[in-house]
């Protein structure tokens, strides 16, 4: 990869980092691969790693995975894009080099300083072997030549010792926001839950709401609920006409998800003076402002654990919104067309204004043979047709190609661009779908923030070969657990329709079964007459 905000050396550790995703059969380098290349390269990291160490085989052991570790290890055929925790880890290492005034961009050490800020559990097991962040820090300062030890003042300064008064305010505001989020989280949750019917997602906030109260514990037992004062909190005498304000179920979603994520940062920043305390309890030297009974956390990683609880939500709300709107944008599209000129019986041109004279509201351009010029020129054609019929019209495989023909998206599958790389092409507000042949491709696509999922194959096909079908089994996994709009795809024709349909299927894409009959019009009649009949067991 390339970036000008990195050395050479943190560039080769990600690409590294990709490699080891690459072997061990994952879909995004997350921080541990890039633990695992920081290792193994000689690089600063490796150095400072090797003085704690820590090498790749206790890596290995510590994360229960044993990476394959080989220099002859060959690079992905496509390139691995960071997962969204990663991300955070190279824009932490970057900020980082910035105040330690690095001229030539973030480096490994930096990168690994990163890991350590960023990932919990790296940072975890790091300090089984004697390296915190705070240590590592320091030695970054004394490379660049910042001096880690404060600068002596010639005046004395008298710090004011918290006062009881101080910690109880401290509680309050943790307190509030504690409730907040729980209150928050659990709106959103029935949301989900009730109307959107989506396990997936719900799942994912249980998991989220659980494990707050799981982290919120140690705050708890610190006594929340006695510093408590409802009657005496000045802000429940406080509103505004917008917040009193919801006109559709999107609202409610959005005002909560954000409620939820501005009090996870409240506790995250308060709970840091808990730290501060539990250092100076700490350090042996008790005041008579310091009583013993003054609270402390017995996790000092909690304001860290909270941030990434944050980030999480962040992902969340991003496919839940993603979700709304696409079901919205998306209505009424229930039968998708994809054209090849190869599969026309006569040609794509009569073909594509059949299907759409006889109601296809979407429609997809799959030419892989054509020259770029003329798949251009093709596309820009179907456009002009589509948008007169008030049909989507997507384009396949190339972003690129879709921005210049004016499409309303475009398709990529798993061997393609991702989500991700894609929607930097297409920018924010045209649709981009994915192909996905498991439900762990389909979980991790809606999380990407894809706005429709391609769901099979169901059954073979000749306009694309698979080592295995995914099969209606498949088709039933997602049927239960994902509303992000999908279709059925792979080999679905008269036939076999109506056993997609019973597999939980409302949506389907078709090609040959439109594209190769000699009435392309009446076939894409029979099959939306088809998609709405009433499923019989």
């Amino acid at each position: 990869m390339t970036d000008t905000g990195l050395t050479p050396g943190a560039m080769r550790a990600l690409d590294g980092a990709g490699r080891f995703a690459w072997a061990a059969g994952a879909s995004t380098a997350e921080p541990l691969h890039l633990l695992w290349a920081l290792s193994v390269d000689e690089t600063r990291a490796s150095e400072l790693l090797g003085q704690f160490g820590i090498s790749a085989e206790a890596i290995g052991i510590g994360f229960s995975c044993v990476p394959t570790i080989d220099d002859s290890l060959e690079p992905p055929p496509v390139p691995i894009p960071l997962s969204p925790l990663l991300a955070d880890v190279v824009r932490e290492a970057r900020e980082l080099a910035v105040q330690l005034g690095s001229d030539d961009g973030a480096g490994t050490e930096h990168l690994l300083s990163a890991l350590a800020v960023v990932d919990a559990t790296v940072a975890e097991f790091f300090s089984h072997f004697g390296l915190d962040v705070l240590g590592l820090q320091d030695r970054l300062k004394q490379q660049a030549g910042i001096p880690v030890e404060p600068i002596v003042p010639e005046f004395d300064i008298h710090w004011t010792e918290p006062t009881e008064s101080d910690l109880t305010d401290t509680l309050r505001t943790l307190d509030a926001a504690a409730n907040r989020a729980r209150e928050g989280l659990r709106v959103v949750e029935d949301f989900v839950r009730f109307s959107l019917d989506d396990s997936h997602l719900s799942r994912l906030l249980k998991e989220l709401r659980h494990e707050l109260t799981e982290r919120l514990s140690d705050l708890d037992r610190l006594g929340l609920v006695a510093a408590r004062d409802t009657l005496g909190d000045v802000g429940t005498r406080i509103k505004t006409p917008r917040e009193q304000t919801r006109l559709l179920p999107s609202d409610v979603v959005v005002a909560n998800c954000r409620r939820v994520e501005e009090a996870l940062r409240t506790l995250e920043e308060f709970s840091k003076l808990l730290l501060g305390h539990s250092a100076a309890g700490s350090s042996g030297e008790e005041s008579t402002n310091s009583p013993r009974s003054r609270p402390r956390l017995a996790d000092p990683r909690l304001p860290a654990h909270l941030e990434q609880l944050r980030y999480r939500l962040y992902t969340i709300e991003k496919a839940l919104t993603t979700t709304l709107a696409a079901r919205e944008r998306l209505a009424g599209c229930d039968l998708y067309l994809l054209v090849t000129e190869s599969l026309c019986h006569n040609g794509s041109g009569p073909a594509i204004r059949q299907a759409l004279e006889a109601g296809v509201r979407i429609l997809q351009l799959r030419e892989k043979e054509l020259t770029d010029r003329r798949l251009l020129d093709s596309a820009r054609r179907v456009r002009v047709w589509t948008r007169e019929a008030d049909a989507l019209f997507i384009m396949n495989d190339r972003p690129d190609l879709a921005v210049l023909a004016e499409a309303d998206g475009v398709h990529v599958g798993q061997d393609e661009l991702s989500v991700r790389e894609a929607r930097r092409i297409v920018g924010p507000h045209r649709l981009v779908g994915v192909s996905t042949h498991s439900i762990e491709q389909a979980r991790q696509a809606v999380l990407d923030g894809a706005d429709y999922l391609g769901v099979g194959p169901c059954f073979a096909t000749s306009t694309k070969s698979f080592d295995q079908l995914a099969g209606l089994d498949f088709v039933r996994q997602v049927a239960a657990e994902i509303t992000l709009p999908w279709f059925a795809i792979g080999g679905i024709s008269p036939t076999n329709i109506a056993a997609v349909q019973s597999a939980g299927a409302s949506r389907v894409a078709v090609s040959s079964a439109i594209c190769s009959s000699p009435t392309p019009g009446r076939a894409a009649v029979e099959m939306s007459d088809l998609l709405r009949q009433p499923i019989t067991e």
